[in-house]
């Protein structure tokens, strides 16, 4: 639906009101003082009482408070039941009486018309839901039938969020070609979990001050913007979140459902330990969990016995998922362990390329150290920087040809490792990226790839296959169209 030109229509009902039972006990002018409170004359946000026909003809047209209460003649105020007939499913009772609850239907309709309205207030010069200067028509759809379909820009979704990057790739937009020119590219995200988040968030995209947007906001409303946020890779959204979360005031519930939240998040590397801080002194002791985690990491990656070393990573593994919160491995320990693997091997290698075979063994140790350390990264979807880093090994990726296969092929297993990231969508990064990966590691890869079957034990080969494949499906059609890439591509994917 194209919310654009959609109407919305809702229908607002009043609460109605409710009068006791009159006991004979009760003096006439007590029921009468009763019924002018009910009536709402002593609150001046209430609506005004009865019309004067529904008091005795005696009394004035506007009585005072203490005629009414004096008077002994009269009948007592009556409020309308101004609410139109509903089923009983929408009705429930309570110990004062009884009083209408929203229906789903009439939920959705209140929706959808605070929806209408988010879409239509935009500030001077804010291009969001502008049919006239974007690109890109998106459909959010949730799950309770709620669809709604607006005007965005590609530019300003993929320089703010990972997952639109990725999304809005230049091979899909090549793809999106096809159709006319003046055609806008058509993205449908499904079953969101709330609609009107999702635009909030979206709309916070084309804001200048993220953190004055965010002050009109209560704590639940930015916790759900948080969690679209992490979720489509918006990081300046999230640092603002956060921001708001450390120095807004919350209630006891929203305590428990800010430690849920960012506990499941994983956001500690972004700001959220400081957060957190405020919910538990556990948070502010996190370096000694860090501390004991690291010791384990490093007996695991240095070990001599490689029984020991087996059983060790199985025991840091399920210690690392059962903890996953977050806050026990910080991802600075995890990258410096990381650099210090990544520097052995460097050394062992560059050494083995010139004939140096004295240690020869640390390549595949060192390999597989850096293997593991990526299956956790990725657990906790931190893997970006490991990418980054080893696509722009081209000093290895040179001289790989150079050291026997037997001593070089475990290499290639993370590169395969990396590969079924990005098919899987584990790993999101920018396509420069991707393509330097490919150029410096693709025919490495595929020189290692028949080694890598007969002797690499567990390796699914169709799973690695697989996320080659979509590893560069992600790429632009230009990059798939010069020959020699052709060639290597074709080889990979077709002959292995």
């Amino acid at each position: 639906m194209d919310f654009s030109t959609a109407t919305t229509t809702t229908t607002s009902t009043a609460a109605n009101g409710h009068s006791s039972p009159r006991d004979s006990s009760i003096p006439s002018s007590f029921t009468k003082f009763n019924s002018a409170l009910t009536a709402g004359l002593l609150n001046p946000m209430s609506p005004p009482p009865p019309p004067p026909a529904m008091l005795d003809k005696s009394s004035r047209a506007s009585p005072t408070l203490f005629e009414m209460m004096s008077s002994e003649s009269g009948s007592p105020v009556q409020i309308q039941n101004l609410a139109p007939p509903s089923s009983s499913s929408s009705r429930t009772t309570t110990t004062n009486g009884s009083h209408l609850v929203i229906s789903a239907q009439d939920k959705q309709a209140l929706a959808m018309q605070r929806i209408s309205n988010l879409l239509m207030t935009r500030s001077p010069g804010n291009q969001f839901n502008d049919p006239a200067s974007s690109d890109v028509k998106l459909t959010l759809s949730s799950k309770d039938g709620i669809s709604i379909t607006m005007c965005v820009h590609r530019q300003i979704l993929v320089a703010h969020s990972r997952f639109f990057a990725v999304k809005l790739s230049d091979r899909w937009s090549k793809q999106q070609q096809m159709a006319p020119s003046s055609s806008p590219y058509i993205v449908e995200i499904s079953d969101c979990d709330d609609v009107e988040v999702y635009i909030e968030t979206l709309m916070l995209m084309y804001c200048r001050d993220l953190r004055k947007k965010m002050m009109r906001h209560d704590v639940s409303r930015v916790l759900g913007i948080l969690k679209v946020s992490a979720a489509i890779g918006f990081d300046a959204g999230v640092l603002s979140c956060l921001e708001y979360l450390e120095a807004a005031p919350w209630s006891e519930d929203e305590e428990h459902r800010i430690a849920s939240l960012l506990s499941e998040l994983h956001l500690e590397n972004v700001g959220a330990t400081e957060v957190l801080r405020r919910v538990s002194v556990e948070a502010s002791h996190n370096g000694s969990n860090d501390e004991v985690l690291l010791n384990l990491l490093h007996i695991v990656l240095e070990g001599k016995d490689e029984k020991a070393r087996r059983d060790m990573k199985t025991l840091v593994s399920k210690m690392l998922r059962e903890n996953s919160s977050g806050n026990d491995l910080r991802k600075e320990s995890l990258y410096l362990a990381c650099d210090g693997c990544l520097h052995k091997l460097k050394r062992q290698f560059l050494q083995a390329a010139e004939s140096d075979l004295e240690n020869v063994d640390q390549i595949a140790r060192q390999a597989d150290n850096l293997h593991w350390i990526l299956d956790i990264l990725i657990d906790r979807q931190i893997a970006e920087d490991f990418l980054v880093m080893w696509a722009s090994l081209s000093e290895l990726s040179d001289v790989h040809g150079k050291v026997p296969v037997v001593h070089r092929f475990e290499i290639s297993r993370v590169t395969a490792r990396i590969f079924v990231g990005i098919g899987k969508g584990q790993i999101l990064t920018p396509k420069e990226v991707r393509c330097l990966l490919l150029r410096n590691w693709l025919t490495p890869f595929y020189d290692d790839f028949a080694w890598m079957k007969r002797a690499s034990k567990g390796l699914d080969r169709y799973l690695v296959e697989d996320g080659l494949s979509n590893t560069i499906l992600t790429l632009p059609l230009a990059w798939h169209q010069e020959p020699p890439r052709l060639r290597i591509i074709a080889s990979a994917t077709d002959n292995s």
